[in-house]
């Protein structure tokens, strides 16, 4: 367990991401040197093409920008961690596939060997630092994914070392402050949701929620690297532990706006339409998503597929449609059982509908296949447990 709370603490620095630059006019650029290539305003204004295709799920275009980078400074980690970032991107729409682990480690690990290279040379060089800060901690977060809470343990605790040392370089601080947000909002929230960690908790400074969001806010606004990261962490916040919908849905609207081809982007999209009501429009982004699966755009797969088919289940049987309603709760099970999320709320809520609908239409055999799947996937004390053994009492099956 206490793994798993420095694995927790070290996601703050795992944000390190990159946003894209406000538009400028070519002809009105006029770029002061910095001696940081982080800092460079002419090299922001020159990768944020391969930036935005980046987040857009435009793969190849990206890499082959990121490669001409690193022709240009070929012992620099800036390259091999942009790359990194693009693998997170293809792990963040589902992360129970871990077919892109050894590839994104890897670049990670390049990244993390050449700024070791510049902190040795000079211990002072807070970009090295916030390189080894930002390497570390995003191994970390895709070590936590896979409950190797030692190895997520031990990243963490180097991000943080050198996540200090980064400090004191005034240029960097909106870069810096996701960090200051994340650990802020999560300092608090772990022991009011985990009562038995505040003795752990109780070594590490206090938190405050408050400060953390406004901190977000600050770099989402401000911020060149890590603005979409806190975007996506923003929206998240807001949508499960704020409980403001609304705001959620504001962020990632802006987000499939800007990266249109971002799966994980469009379905958190759909998600908050469905959330806040608006499920004709929540229905119209799902079906595009469900068609984009099955044209095989990048990233476009079952975990999304899961969260669209529900959708548009739900609207159709709120329509009376138990026919197209019957078609979306089954793809949503074929969909949860190819990425094997039996155990997902979309999953078994799907089971319980069908399940109804088939006792609705005095199919009462497949009515009770349907609630014995639902008592084989979900724990006893899940409401769907409850609930099918409720329904299958009241009517006899």
């Amino acid at each position: 367990m206490l793994a798993r709370i420095v694995m927790i603490l070290s996601i703050w620095f795992a944000g390190l991401g990159v946003a894209r630059a406000q538009e400028v006019a070519e002809d009105s650029m006029i770029f002061a040197p910095s001696k940081y290539l982080l800092l460079d305003k002419g090299l922001q204004f020159r990768i944020t093409t391969a930036i935005n295709s980046m987040y857009n799920f435009d793969f190849p275009t990206a890499e082959r920008d990121f490669a001409v980078l690193a022709n240009q400074y070929p012992d620099h980690p800036l390259p091999e961690f942009l790359v990194a970032l693009g693998y997170w991107w293809r792990i963040e729409v589902d992360v129970t596939n871990e077919k892109y682990d050894a590839t994104f480690v890897k670049y990670l690990d390049r990244a993390i060997a050449k700024a070791q290279v510049m902190f040795d040379e000079d211990e002072t060089n807070k970009e090295a630092a916030f390189f080894l800060a930002a390497g570390y901690g995003f191994q970390s977060r895709l070590y936590s994914e896979r409950k190797s809470w030692t190895k997520a343990a031990w990243a963490g605790r180097n991000s943080l070392k050198y996540l200090d040392l980064s400090r004191g370089e005034e240029e960097f601080n909106p870069e810096l402050l996701l960090g200051d947000a994340l650990f802020n909002y999560f300092a608090e929230w772990i022991p009011d949701n985990y009562p038995l960690m505040k003795p752990v908790m109780a070594l590490f400074p206090e938190g405050d929620k408050k400060l953390g969001l406004r901190q977000l806010e600050e770099v989402a606004n401000n911020a060149f690297y890590t603005r979409v990261e806190a975007q996506y962490f923003l929206f998240r916040l807001y949508a499960s532990e704020e409980k403001e919908p609304f705001k959620a849905l504001q962020i990632s609207e802006y987000l499939h706006e800007e990266f249109p081809n971002n799966p994980y982007f469009h379905r958190s999209y759909a998600r908050h339409l469905y959330t806040v009501g608006r499920w004709t429009e929540s229905v119209e982004q799902s079906k595009q998503i469900l068609e984009r699966i099955d044209a095989k755009m990048p990233g476009y797969e079952s975990n999304s597929g899961r969260y669209a088919a529900f959708y548009v289940a739900q609207y159709n049987e709120r329509l009376g449609d138990l026919e197209q309603a019957k078609k979306y709760y089954l793809l949503t099970l074929s969909f949860g059982e190819e990425s094997e999320s039996q155990e997902s709320g979309y999953y078994l809520h799907s089971l319980l509908q069908l399940g109804k609908i088939a006792t609705e239409e005095n199919n009462k055999d497949l009515a009770k296949q349907y609630f014995k799947k639902v008592k084989k996937y979900a724990k006893r004390k899940h409401p769907a447990h409850q609930e099918a053994r409720d329904y299958i009492k009241k009517n006899k099956l």
